[in-house]
């Protein structure tokens, strides 16, 4: 059985991510940890999601049954799990969520015993105990080796230290009005009480979950709702949040929402003027503006590209020894405050840089112009290879040749083909898109 996928296990709660098969999985994933074992603990965290409450409980039944002890310390963001995997010394980090998904999807993201997400080799390896029903049956244990289980409930103030002591000490937020958008999400508590704690006037919406309302026509999926707000109190900044709070969409003082790229942008120049960066280049994913990378280079810095996932970009800056990356979803890592995407330690070193500029948030977030992309999905009946597909090195010839950038990827989940192209001639790109349409019209 194929369990994971880009960023975890994720499904249908209820029916591929169902009590037994979590329950299953857990045993397998505890098997796996248990080889490297120093403490016997397992941290798991969750969102919002009603059905959080099946999973963690087939989780937990799952984990004690080969011997482990579960700690649970409920709704926290995604990135409070790494980072509080590592400080409270268990040897795996558990997470329930979704992510900016609705609420009859689940999720399950593991992290190692250093924060870290796992490896898609550690991944194949859970995935090959999951489908080894001797040796799940065989791992088991019984009498006083069976684990126990605990609530927590006061890890939140570890966490909210932590992202408060990565803000300059010599700032404060005293002054400044903040529409933030807690997406009905993991973050409603610890977002806000970050925010004032820092001085700010922070005005927060969908910060009121229900069980069933997390990215509801809200958060870093619909920041439109943050950027009537901020016009109509006239803010300074607007902040939205994702389910779990690894993702971070910014709106200006305007209303208008800043692109993924810029913001990337913006923030990499800020950390490189304050001799922050290191190895002189950032990490982004194939997917962003080639103007981000012309905008660096004018600075020396080079940016390397990673797959489409931020645990993919976290593994380009560690094999760079890079400490700054991010996907122009709003994934950004800055991985000397966190070890994956967090929402609100990239939040707050947004405000840091607009702080420090003295511009407003408009003006200082958009920092160059894109260039003209266009992606396009296809609906295909077979997944040819694509270096089987005979003239296509023909068609992309000429379009290269005119200084367009292509990437074409079938979707891993889904009957479809992925194009995208990108040029500084809207014109070329989008007769160049038409031609690579007919193509695979015709090829697939």
């Amino acid at each position: 059985m194929k369990l994971f996928g880009t960023d975890g296990v994720r499904g249908k709660a209820g029916d591929f991510l169902d009590a037994m098969t979590v329950l299953k999985l857990a045993k397998a994933a505890g098997i796996y940890f248990r080889k490297h074992s120093t403490t016997k603990r397992i941290l798991v965290g969750k969102d919002t999601r009603r059905s959080g409450y099946m999973i963690e409980n087939a989780l937990v039944s799952g984990l004690t049954a080969v011997g482990y002890d579960v700690i649970q310390i409920g709704p926290m963001p995604t990135p409070a799990i790494a980072y509080l995997t590592e400080s409270m010394r268990c040897d795996a980090g558990i997470m329930i969520s979704a992510s900016h998904n609705p609420y009859e999807d689940n999720g399950i993201k593991f992290f190692d015993n250093h924060g870290n997400k796992l490896s898609v080799t550690c991944e194949k390896k859970i995935e090959d105990i999951f489908n080894d029903n001797d040796l799940m049956i065989n791992e088991q244990v019984t009498g006083k080796n069976i684990g126990a289980s605990k609530r927590i409930d006061d890890v939140i103030g570890r966490y909210i230290v932590s992202i408060k002591s990565s803000f300059p000490k010599d700032l404060t937020l005293h002054g400044l009005r903040i529409v933030l958008d807690c997406a009905n999400g993991a973050a409603y508590k610890v977002g806000p009480t970050i925010l004032e704690e820092l001085g700010a006037d922070v005005i927060v919406i969908n910060n009121k979950p229900n069980g069933f309302n997390i990215n509801e026509n809200c958060g870093a999926m619909h920041p439109e709702g943050v950027s009537k707000l901020v016009r109509e109190y006239r803010a300074d900044i607007g902040l939205a949040l994702d389910g779990d709070a690894d993702r971070l969409v910014v709106v200006d003082e305007q209303g208008e929402i800043v692109d993924g790229d810029k913001l990337i942008g913006a923030l990499c120049k800020y950390l490189n003027e304050r001799k922050l960066l290191q190895g002189n280049a950032c990490v982004a994913t194939v997917m962003s503006n080639k103007a981000l990378e012309d905008y660096l280079a004018k600075d020396k810095i080079e940016l390397f590209r990673s797959d489409v996932g931020d645990k993919y970009v976290l593994e380009v800056m560690q094999e760079k020894g890079i400490n700054f990356g991010g996907e122009q979803s709003g994934h950004i890592i800055f991985s000397d405050v966190a070890k994956t995407g967090d929402g609100l330690a990239s939040a707050l070193q947004v405000l840091a840089l607009v702080l420090k500029s003295g511009k407003k948030a408009s003006e200082v977030l958009n920092p160059f112009d894109l260039y003209p992309q266009i992606l396009h999905n296809m609906k295909v009946t077979e997944k040819i290879p694509l270096d089987k597909l005979e003239g296509l090195e023909a068609v992309l010839k000429p379009i290269r040749e005119k200084g367009i950038r292509d990437l074409i990827r079938y979707s891993g989940t889904e009957n479809k083909i992925r194009l995208l192209l990108e040029g500084k001639k809207k014109k070329d790109v989008e007769e160049s898109m038409e031609s690579l349409i007919a193509f695979f019209k015709k090829a697939l």
